[in-house]
């Protein structure tokens, strides 16, 4: 591969030498990216970011946000926030308190420009299945507002992450973008088990279940029948009392690669239609799940920007492993060059770009330009 066939990712440090705003830096990269080539008038663009869960303080800022929404309205797209709804019962399970969330978080339209829609519904319902040809599945449910969305810009909070090793854009469109029982699919090969003493025989998992295979029984209890259930997980997205519990049990490598095909699948249609931003800071050893934040395991970088999804983790893996591991953090001690993901997680957390690189999303050789 040569340097002229190579993705292009653009890098803004985080010291501006002209003392520029980073928030005006990032946007310039995004426009660097090819931002106007990616966008056609009156485009429906999604804008998919994590929220942040209630007390967490290291997601990407309103203000960045402000900025991208500004940037795509000037290309002439409709812009709007989006993520979809998580499998664990926190702050942003569904819909209603996903967007309290955010309000407190302080992604408001006074403050983002931009409204908020999120991805795949009310109850995490609102999904497509998107095929492709993956070695875990052969189709994949994309939260639907995404997938009607005629372009997308990804904004990525680069961090670790305690069972894929790695959260960067792959993980954000990828575990980001599939709707409740596609997150089900992805953490672990499901089997459902009814937790007898919590069913109350409400039958939204019969109503549900797109194969029929789970029925009330006499002792008014939700039975399974296990020759027809396939495992796709809508069960544990409908039930509201989790009397069919979430199974998080799963191989660090098929979680990594089944996030890679959710990713593939999100992105079907939106060809030369998707820039990704990544932002290199508050680099925390977790995602941005949890309801805290710890510690970042390396200072500041800065941003990244590309059409590539590949090149962008690539660069952004890159860059943090020639850091230095910050004292009083989890990455203390660590010299340039150690693997920060790997070291913090015990999971190598590559295993999802070789395997977006099979899938044929993007590549993991790149060139990195420095943008003041």
């Amino acid at each position: 591969m040569t340097e002229q066939t190579k993705p292009v990712v653009f890098f803004a440090p985080m010291r501006s030498k002209m003392k520029r705003s980073l928030v005006k830096r990032a946007g310039d990269l995004l426009d660097r990216a090819g931002l106007k080539d990616a966008i056609a008038a009156d485009d429906l663009v999604a804008i998919k970011l994590h929220f942040g869960e209630e007390g967490n303080t290291g997601f990407v800022q309103p203000i960045h946000l402000r900025e991208t929404v500004k940037r795509i309205k000037a290309a002439g797209g409709k812009p709007f926030l989006t993520d979809s709804n998580t499998l664990y019962r926190g702050q942003r399970f569904n819909a209603v308190d996903h967007l309290e969330c955010a309000l407190h978080n302080g992604f408001a339209y006074a403050t983002v420009e931009a409204p908020l829609v999120i991805a795949d519904g009310l109850d995490g319902r609102e999904a497509v299945d998107v095929p492709i040809a993956g070695t875990h599945f052969d189709s994949v449910r994309i939260g639907a507002a995404a997938v009607h969305a005629d372009a997308m810009v990804v904004v990525t909070h680069v961090k670790g992450h305690e069972a894929a090793g790695f959260g960067g854009a792959l993980k954000n469109v990828g575990m980001g973008l599939g709707c409740r029982s596609a997150k089900q699919r992805m953490h672990a090969d499901f089997r459902p088990e009814v937790d007898a003493e919590k069913c109350t025989a409400c039958k939204r998992c019969v109503q549900w279940c797109p194969v029929n295979a789970i029925a009330i029984g006499p002792d008014r209890v939700a039975v399974v029948d296990y020759e027809v259930c396939y495992g796709c997980g809508e069960c544990v997205a409908a039930c509201p009392y989790a009397a069919i519990a979430t199974q998080w049990k799963t191989e660090a490598n098929a979680l990594q690669e089944k996030i890679a095909e959710h990713a593939a699948g999100a992105l079907v249609g939106k060809s030369g239609k998707v820039v990704y931003l990544s932002f290199l800071t508050a680099i925390s050893p977790d995602c941005d799940c949890w309801n805290f934040s710890d510690a970042p395991i390396v200072a500041d970088i800065g941003v990244l920007a590309s059409t590539d999804i590949v090149a962008i983790d690539q660069a952004a893996y890159d860059l943090v492993n020639a850091s230095v591991g910050l004292p009083g953090s989890r990455g203390e001690g660590m010299a340039q060059g150690e693997d920060k993901f790997t070291k913090v997680s015990g999971v190598d957390g590559t295993r999802v770009m070789a395997h977006a690189e099979v899938l044929g999303i993007g590549l993991r050789e790149y060139v990195l330009k420095i943008v003041e």
